[in-house]
């Protein structure tokens, strides 16, 4: 359960899935290291997988519509098929990694900030959640392509210089994480109110290892926002990580007179409970 953050709450309050409690805790360069063989994923990989779960006749419709990328050799031929392709998988099909591909295409083509920062979002909102340290990458490379455009053309947007930031804090792109953390620092440094910030900081934080920081964050925006599940679960798994079992206890408390799934609350007694027993 500890380390799980949004994931474990995604899975709990939506799909009912359960994490058991890690009995240790891995360092960063630890799990650098298990990772640092992994294969990077590719959309070609990902697509074939989808495919797999369609119908005849959504099989069918999708040849149709990828044909037509390839005979349209107009800009807005090519824009208006991607957002078809985008639409069916995010509506028909109902999976998320066509969708935010398709819809990522047709975004370069159009090459608005409105549409590079709409299509960056759903890749990084995704990163917040993904526990998969190969999926991570790829959606944060995809992030950080799009929002890399949407700054040439708004170079002072600072969500996008935000979400740019969570790539590389959180999508192990790079062996440089405070050239994604500087950045993001400075806009919270300048305005604490920027939730937005304080919430990559502290995943950020989190990931690092480096707890007290990230409860910092979070408990910025609790302040501000008394009823923010996510930022009070990670409270918890903060403070668990690094040992303190009395906080832990109190958040994850908290939480439970929130969440309003029976299975989470159990889950959430369970883990209250082994703390519980570990100081006794």
């Amino acid at each position: 359960m500890v380390g799980g953050g949004l994931l474990l709450f995604t899975s709990l309050f939506f799909f009912g899935k359960t994490i058991p409690p890690k009995n240790k805790k891995t360092t960063t360069s630890q799990q650098q290291d298990s990772h640092s063989n992994e294969a990077p994923i590719n959309f070609s990989d990902l697509l074939i997988k989808a495919k797999g779960r369609l119908t005849a006749e959504q099989s069918e419709r999708i040849v149709g519509l990828e044909h037509s990328v390839v005979r349209g050799d107009i800009k807005d031929q090519q824009i208006h098929v991607y957002h078809q392709l985008a639409k069916f998988w995010r509506d028909s099909a109902k999976v998320f990694e066509p969708y935010a591909y398709y819809t990522a295409e047709a975004a370069k083509l159009e090459n608005s900030e409105k549409s590079l920062t709409f299509a960056a979002q759903l890749f990084i909102d995704n990163l917040f959640d993904e526990g998969d340290h190969s999926m991570q990458t790829w959606l944060a490379n995809n992030g950080k392509d799009l929002l890399e455009k949407a700054l040439i053309l708004n170079p002072n947007n600072d969500s996008s210089k935000i979400g740019l930031g969570a790539c590389y804090m959180l999508g192990n792109i790079s062996d440089q994480p405070m050239q994604g953390i500087l950045p993001v620092r400075e806009i919270a440094d300048k305005n604490p109110d920027n939730l937005y910030a304080q919430w990559v900081l502290g995943l950020g934080g989190k990931k690092s290892g480096q707890f007290d920081k990230a409860i910092e964050r979070f408990s910025i925006i609790v302040k501000k926002e008394p009823t923010n599940l996510g930022a009070i679960l990670h409270l918890a798994e903060c403070y668990d990580l690094k040992g303190d079992i009395d906080e832990a206890i109190k958040w994850y408390k908290m939480v439970q007179t929130i969440i309003p799934n029976p299975e989470a609350k159990k889950e959430l007694q369970d883990r209250i409970d082994m703390l519980k027993n570990s100081k006794s």
